[in-house]
């Protein structure tokens, strides 16, 4: 999951409802990059919100994938890579498609930066 899949569930909104429901789906499994982490936590804190709170649901919820050299570097090549084509494509979106890479998984998010990749499920 990305930021921004993150945010929308903590927050109860309907693109969060649509996060709420992957979980619920049988034989699914939530994966949060180490660096979506300190993202969401950075935007909770700035809304004000509970910190706290937003923390324990994000490790009670999924399994939290740590970053390491191999995960860096692959990040910086498709961080490179994307930037020929979306301009705006962050370095922590890099982190989270390498990461979901190197999980043979899917990235669940709603942000558009994503429509163009195949491991991509759009929640918008």
């Amino acid at each position: 999951m990305d930021a921004y899949a993150w945010v929308e569930y903590l927050i109860g909104s309907k693109c969060g409802s649509k996060v709420a429901t992957v979980f619920g789906e049988e034989n699914n499994e939530a994966y949060t990059c180490a660096v979506t982490v300190a993202e969401v936590i950075s935007k909770a804190a700035r809304d004000g919100q509970d910190v706290e709170a937003a923390y324990d649901i994000l490790l009670s919820d999924s399994q939290v994938v740590s970053v390491n050299e191999e995960i860096s570097k692959e990040a910086g090549v498709l961080h490179a890579e994307m930037q020929k084509t979306e301009k705006d494509f962050g370095l922590a979106d890099a982190y989270v498609l390498a990461t979901a890479r190197r999980l043979k998984a899917k990235v669940l998010t709603g942000d558009m930066h994503f429509k163009s990749v195949r491991e991509a499920v759009l929640i918008t």
